[in-house]
């Protein structure tokens, strides 16, 4: 039985930014049936909710991989003319979000979130879904903190609740794919993720206070960052 008191430490697979298209392709279209079917863009949505989404407001989905989350949002809001933009440190992700997009409103940009490239990026929402865990607790800090000070009005985070029911399910499923990389980073992947309690911690070791955090179906934490 894994240990689900503390987040895993070891790497995912997909965090190796050189992974080929044939690897990582199949990896995000698994990814966007996930979204879909088991409440991402859901819990986006709800979040957008609370933000004053009006025509021209401006987007950043930081480790967008496909795209869908963007996708998604200019469906929703397709009378908004939004401004959305994903950025992404894998060049193969970033070509296959490229491929997939028919949106003249989404755009694209190959780069590290934490590197210096992105700290002029500002947006009036910044969001990310599940994508924070893939960092350590200190990198975490550092990654909130530069998503806050890149937005403009909100962080909206979305990502995953460690418990040992979407471990077990998420082990099953990825069991019947032929994907190396879904079968080794599935499970993992909730093994990294979060309790709220540890939310809090990190939140407050970043100098945050003001936002808040919600249970969603299925087993995702909603987590809104209000600036000051």
């Amino acid at each position: 039985m894994p240990d689900f008191s503390k987040r895993a430490t070891l790497p995912e697979l997909m965090d190796d930014f050189n992974l080929s298209s044939a690897e990582i392709d199949p990896l995000l279209s698994g990814l966007e049936l996930v979204n879909q079917y088991l409440g991402g863009y859901s819990v986006v949505f709800s979040a957008l909710k609370t933000v004053s989404v009006q025509k021209k407001t401006s987007i950043s989905d930081w480790g967008c991989g496909s795209g869908d989350v963007l996708r998604a949002i200019a469906k929703k809001y397709k009378n908004e003319n939004l401004i959305l933009t994903g950025i992404d440190a894998t060049p193969a992700a970033v070509n296959f979000a490229n491929q997939k997009n028919t949106s003249p409103n989404i755009s694209f940009i190959l780069a590290d979130v934490l590197s210096a490239e992105t700290e002029n990026l500002q947006a009036d929402v910044v969001l990310s879904t599940l994508f924070t865990h893939h960092f350590d607790d200190e990198q975490w800090v550092l990654l909130i903190k530069k998503m806050l000070n890149c937005s403009k009005n909100v962080v909206i985070i979305d990502d995953l609740h460690r418990h040992w029911l979407p471990y077990f399910v998420v082990k099953i499923l990825t069991k019947l794919t032929n994907s190396r990389l879904a079968q080794y980073d599935g499970p993992l992947s909730v093994l990294k993720g979060f309790k709220c309690r540890e939310l809090e911690i990190l939140l407050q070791k970043a100098g945050i206070s003001n936002y808040s955090i919600r249970w969603k179906w299925a087993f995702r934490w909603q987590i809104i960052l209000y600036k000051n």
